[in-house]
């Protein structure tokens, strides 16, 4: 029999959550995600050196304040990345917009555009990357402005029906909810032990699916942030699933039988009744969900920690020798 890698590959399209290149070649997935901690861990990689002393070469050359210098090389780092992984993936890039623009949406709108056009100089164009931006209000609404300019996004660190209501209207190509920090909220709040199908991060990405299949919403889901095998295997059948290189080993090594949990005709049966998604409701509807609340700003924070040790690795990386 096939394995469940396959299997999977079958029904879903199977994207790589990380920076490693030879992971990505190894089980050739259909795109791949990155964000600052996965560019962090790469970057200091030997097998990437080449790629961090390009953007450091590079930002010796530029005019400014050591600060914007730092965070341009940072930019340039993470568009070279990117721009080798469209090299052996087909379809998808997703680059991530800064941590720390989360609640600025000119800000993070102006960075979207510049990620863009770092790649097209590069000769990637648009299709094949899309701008990852925290499921802030301010951060759907830079989605919007970057859609409807023909540049794709993916919401990132989105836990709650809301923010996936929210995604949805504002024409968002791609959403990412998080399938394991769900689980782990729950768990320290004392909750479980949970199984695959009591899991309330699978639980709540099935809801999603749901929703957006009754309410013909096109946006793409994609489970991410998975603790083991089984989660992923009850999103069979999800539009896409992101996952770590690990848990793809795990995967390629087990050739049980894979069921398909997630249908489109089914779901549509079954989804919540649409919801409001104006400003007041938004923040109300997140107010009220301590677990979304507490894992959008935990996230947050964890992604702007890491973007500051890429930040303070290249500050050093310059310094005369």
């Amino acid at each position: 029999m096939a394995s469940k890698l396959d299997q999977l590959k079958a029904m879903t399209v199977v994207v790589a959550d990380t920076g490693d290149m030879e992971a990505i070649g190894a089980f050739r997935p259909t795109d791949c995600t990155t964000n600052p901690t996965l560019i962090l861990k790469a970057a200091q990689m030997p097998g990437y050196d080449h790629l961090v002393a390009e953007a450091v070469a590079w930002g010796k050359t530029r005019p400014g304040s050591r600060d914007a210098v730092v965070a341009a090389v940072c930019d340039r780092l993470a568009v070279s990345f990117g721009t080798e992984l469209s090299k052996i993936v087909p379809g998808r890039v997703s680059t991530e917009v800064d941590a720390d623009l989360s609640f600025d949406t000119a800000a993070s709108v102006a960075k979207g555009r510049a990620i863009i056009a770092d790649y097209e100089s590069r000769g990637v164009g648009r299709e094949r990357i899309l701008i990852k931006l925290a499921s802030t209000w301010e951060g759907i609404r830079a989605a919007e402005i970057l859609q409807r300019e023909g540049i794709d996004c993916n919401l990132t660190l989105l836990f709650s029906l809301v923010q996936a209501a929210a995604a949805a209207e504002a024409g968002a190509f791609l959403i990412s909810p998080f399938v394991g920090r769900i689980l782990d909220w729950h768990v320290k709040a004392g909750g479980g032990p949970y199984e695959a199908e009591t899991d309330p991060g699978v639980l709540s990405v099935r809801r999603i699916y749901a929703y957006y299949k009754r309410h013909g919403h096109r946006t793409v889901v994609m489970g991410a942030s998975f603790r083991n095998t089984g989660e992923i295997e009850a999103l069979a059948g999800c539009d896409r699933l992101t996952i770590a290189p690990a848990l793809l080993e795990a995967l390629a090594n087990d050739t049980g039988a894979l069921p398909r949990k997630l249908d489109p005709a089914t779901a549509a049966k079954d989804g919540p009744d649409r919801i409001a998604v104006d400003e007041p409701a938004f923040r109300f509807a997140m107010n009220e969900d301590a677990m979304a609340t507490e894992k959008l700003g935990e996230g947050i924070r964890q992604f702007a920690k890491d973007l500051n040790a890429l930040r303070a690795m290249i500050a050093a990386r310059m310094e005369p020798a």
